[in-house]
């Protein structure tokens, strides 16, 4: 990772999960100029992760967390986050009053507004933070990052995650972080299906599709999946990027708050049917882009 930090000063920080954005995200972290501890429910990780980047790491989430000033989170789901903040071995018991836990999982609106409300019990601030940009936005320091919360701890934690983020917005109270990731999420599936449709009928029609991207990518119909994506669709290229199983965890979580707040959610609802075909296609960790399999 080759980039420039903003000048912060050095604080006291825990990562609780380091798979392949809890990795590098910490790793950013740490090049900052911070002292970082790590957790892992795999400890291999956590032991590969401080030897790389020269950080400590601790057996459980309240070790890990003991001393920090800010804890960060980046794990699977809303039963996986649980795991990680509650109970004995839990974050929350090893943080001190006036701490910020962030949390970058992308999980569901309520259990971002739970964990705000049992941290502000114990006098911990929770953040909800999920992001954007992928496996390389993380590697590259590029996120963008969503937030749900209060201010004041939101502006004190912003500085840090700008080691790794080139954009962190504070959108409303808790849980207004995950609504917006759902929100990109949406409008990813539609992008990326229509991408899909685009493509196929243009290599049905007999166009080089190279090109064609090349050309309509400088119009109306550029978007960063087209930029990304749209060439290795054409070259039947899909190890690699956003895996197919954590979209559908995502839209999972999406269509569970469209039924709460009463959205209707036709086409993101028919995408996420046709992930599943991917999935039973045996696509489960290809990346998103690989909707045009079915086609």
């Amino acid at each position: 990772m080759t980039r420039t930090y903003e000048s912060v000063p050095a604080r006291r920080v825990a990562f609780l999960g380091l798979g392949v954005m809890g990795h590098p995200m910490a790793g950013h972290l740490a090049r900052a100029g911070h002292h970082v501890t790590v957790y892992n429910r795999t400890t291999a990780k956590a032991e590969a992760w401080a030897k790389e980047y020269g950080g400590s790491f601790a057996a459980t989430p309240a070790e890990a967390v003991k001393g920090a000033e800010f804890v960060f989170c980046c794990v699977g789901n809303d039963d996986d986050l649980r795991s990680v903040v509650l109970g004995e071995q839990g974050a929350f018991a090893g943080m001190a009053a006036g701490t910020v836990f962030v949390d970058h999982t992308t999980a569901s609106a309520a259990v971002a507004r739970e964990l705000h409300a049992a941290g502000a019990a114990h006098g911990i601030a929770f953040v909800d933070a999920p992001v954007s940009g992928g496996q390389a936005g993380a590697v590259n320091g590029a996120l963008t990052v969503m937030c749900g919360g209060d201010a004041a701890p939101f502006e004190a934690m912003k500085p840090l995650a700008l080691a790794f983020a080139k954009a962190v917005t504070l959108l409303g109270g808790p849980g207004a972080g995950q609504l917006a990731k759902m929100v990109n999420q949406i409008c990813i599936a539609g992008v990326v299906q229509g991408l899909s449709e685009a493509v196929r009928f243009g290599q049905n029609a007999g166009l080089d599709m190279h090109q064609v991207l090349d050309v309509i990518g400088k119009g109306a119909a550029q978007s960063w999946q087209m930029d990304n994506r749209g060439k290795t669709m054409v070259d039947d290229k899909f190890d690699f990027g956003f895996a197919v199983d954590w979209m559908r965890k995502d839209l999972g979580l999406v269509l569970d708050e469209a039924r709460r707040n009463g959205s209707r959610l036709p086409l993101t609802a028919l995408v996420d049917q046709f992930y599943a075909d991917v999935q039973a296609m045996g696509g489960k960790r290809w990346d998103t882009s690989s909707l045009i399999k079915r086609l």
